[in-house]
């Protein structure tokens, strides 16, 4: 019987690579002689030609080959295999024994851990067969990627403006202080947390008069320039709300000795009576307060503090405006 000639691997090989960029050819004796592009990219630290294929690959299953002849005889058969070196790739892979004792093909791909492989090797789509099922589902993968990124982006910018609402629903929008809404908030969880803290009820003195005579353009500025100094006479952490046109509310957190907190009143009053200028005017106003205390493990609600502050208040305007009064300071009739 007449022996089938040799293969020319030489002249087959380069076809081989394009249809299986992920084969290797083994001698009869299970020795790498060939190593297919993909491959060697992802071991191309390590010459592969001439090492056995069984030092290169450990086989998951079947778990009883050991040797090459062993694995010959399951020809055909589905392989699951993992690289020996780190990474410790998983791959599925199929062997195909050549005639003649010229050796046989293994074909391998990545199966479901495609996406990893990728990943750790820097693979791309030319490192794959074009009939290779491994490029749809990179595909798939690029287009979840950047269907999730394009969520992501869309949750921050919801998130972004859900804030920003929130921020401005919270916000009085002359001044850039808090509003009622906020302050009543703020307070209500100052008081749940037992803190302790002093409460300043502020109104502006004269600032009917500002209106009357300049207008509201004249106002609404007077209210901006008395923002400023009621931020830069307060500590950062301290509440401003602005809970009508001309009033005010502090909440001064932690703080409850009246030196203190008579010092930062006067600075108040002492900054809002600072003329304004307005187009070719001045502007004059001042500024009444009422403060009230409030002691960790006090009993009073929220309306009962806010009164006694008002109470404060309005004696301040009693005893002639521009001035602070402490609610505890008070005569029992009064």
């Amino acid at each position: 019987m007449t022996q089938a000639p040799a293969l020319n691997w030489a002249a087959l090989e380069p076809a081989f690579d394009i249809l299986c960029p992920m084969h290797l050819r083994l001698t009869h004796t299970g020795h790498i002689v060939h190593v297919a592009p993909t491959l060697k990219k992802m071991r191309a630290d390590i010459d592969l030609i001439g090492k056995r294929f069984l030092e290169v690959f450990r086989l998951d299953r079947p778990r009883s080959v050991k040797s090459m002849g062993e694995l010959t005889q399951r020809a055909r058969s589905k392989l699951h295999l993992e690289l020996r070196d780190e990474p410790f790739t998983a791959l599925k892979g199929v062997l195909v024994q050549l005639p003649d004792r010229q050796g046989a093909l293994v074909n391998l791909s990545f199966g479901i851990s495609v996406v990893e492989g990728v990943q750790d090797y820097g693979l791309n789509s030319a490192d794959f067969a074009a009939t290779d099922l491994a490029i749809e589902m990179l595909y798939l993968v690029e287009a979840k990627s950047a269907a999730m990124d394009a969520s992501r982006n869309l949750n921050h910018r919801l998130q972004g403006a859900k804030l920003a609402a929130e921020e401005q629903a919270a916000t009085d929008t002359l001044t850039g202080l808090k509003n009622r809404r906020a302050a009543d908030h703020i307070l209500a969880a100052a008081l749940a947390e037992d803190s302790e803290f002093s409460l300043m009820n502020l109104d502006l003195d004269f600032f009917k008069s500002v209106n009357d005579t300049q207008g509201h353009a004249a106002g609404d500025y007077v209210l901006q320039e008395v923002a400023k100094v009621m931020r830069a006479e307060t500590r950062k952490g301290d509440m401003i709300a602005r809970v009508g046109g001309d009033e005010f509310m502090f909440l001064i957190d932690g703080l409850t000795k009246k030196e203190k907190l008579l010092e930062i009143a006067n600075r108040l009053i002492r900054g809002i009576e600072k003329p304004i200028a307005f187009e070719q005017t001045q502007c004059h106003i001042s500024a009444s307060i009422g403060i009230a205390m409030r002691s960790r493990g006090d009993s009073e609600g929220l309306d009962a503090l806010m009164l006694c502050s008002d109470r404060a208040l309005y004696a301040s305007k009693s005893k002639g405006r521009a001035c602070a009064t402490f609610f505890e300071e008070l005569d029992e009739e009064t």
